[in-house]
């Protein structure tokens, strides 16, 4: 089998394409600018910028999967609804009409729990079957992309599967979860102690194996699944077990979750705050029972792996400068 992965560069495409690679498939890598192959046996195709008007069609050639991961995520710029809007929705869009001209068997769409908001009910966890309601342009984006693979899919035939993950963890990973390790190594107190909220997050190697169960099992064709790692907790508990996996305590401090959001407001980020104090949990379950799938790794052996590769990281980083 023959596929094409956008974004394979990043978090979650680097691990893709060593498990790709591993699995026996022919892989192409869509990049920016011409490079040589990182793996034996890896090709790769410049694309330039994704977006509506990007060439596939020397990338698509002889593809039967595309595996899409590229996407513009929140830079913080003030044109971030446009690019959103670009290389999400419209890119995505353009890529999946090449890809059915060109014959692709099944299209893969990593999506996101985005499209359903940022705070799930408090008496249960989404699912697939709840109406989306993005709160956001990166939500509105994604969600719009997914429509456009369904309108494709049914009138072209070719098979479309939907991916949303949560937060996604594991070696490497940056934003929110790195900065809450690099919190929890310096020994900062945190006042989320009293916070009663449950979280599902997703393990990059949980996530990259259910990808690659989407890309070629019969069963996936047409389906939208939520991906997690199945072990909801709340922010203190995991404060805790991120503090377990890098051998230090959690300095958790309880301060009522009302005076959190009264003190975010004063400070212009109380939707931020809520959306931290608040719950997004996903039901896993569809993928589970329709795929037979489940996840590899548990929730400790993700963050361990995590914590030892910012370990490391963080001992690079120090051997570096002590050697400058």
């Amino acid at each position: 089998m023959h596929v094409l992965v956008t974004g394979a560069a990043g978090f979650v495409g680097r691990p893709l394409m060593a498990a790709l690679l591993a699995a026996g498939w022919r892989v192409r890598m869509a990049v920016r600018r011409p490079m040589d192959p990182p793996e034996p046996g890896m090709e790769v195709a410049a694309v330039g910028d994704i977006g509506p008007d990007t060439d596939w069609a020397a990338a698509l050639a002889g593809a039967d999967v595309v595996i899409h991961l590229a996407a513009r995520v929140h830079q913080g710029g003030r044109n971030d609804a446009l690019a959103h809007q670009r290389i999400n929705a419209r890119g995505t869009r353009h890529l999946a009409e090449a890809a059915a001209a060109a014959g692709v068997r099944r299209f893969v769409f990593l999506s996101s729990t985005k499209v359903m908001g940022d705070v799930s009910p408090a008496d249960r966890p989404w699912r697939e079957t709840d109406a989306p309601r993005p709160t956001d342009s990166y939500g509105r984006s994604k969600l719009e992309a997914e429509r456009a693979l369904h309108e494709i899919a049914s009138r072209t035939g070719m098979e479309v599967v939907i991916l949303r993950p949560p937060l996604v963890y594991g070696p490497g990973v940056r934003a929110n979860f790195r900065a809450l390790m690099d919190a929890v190594v310096r020994g900062l107190p945190l006042p989320l102690g009293a916070v009663d909220n449950r979280r599902s997050l997703v393990f990059v190697g949980n996530l990259v194996d259910a990808i690659l169960r989407c890309a070629d099992d019969p069963r996936a064709a047409g389906q939208t699944f939520f991906v997690c790692d199945g072990e909801d907790v709340s922010t203190p508990a995991l404060i805790r077990q991120v503090a377990v996996a890098l051998g230090r305590p959690a300095r958790l401090v309880r301060v009522p979750p009302a005076l959190l959001v009264f003190g975010a407001r004063l400070l212009g980020r109380g939707a931020r705050a809520t959306r931290l104090l608040g719950s997004l949990a996903i039901d896993g379950s569809h993928l589970r029972a329709t795929l037979g799938w489940e996840p590899p790794y548990g929730l400790r052996d993700g963050l361990a792996q995590t914590a030892r590769a910012y370990q490391a990281e963080r001992r690079a980083a120090a051997g570096g400068q002590a050697a400058a």
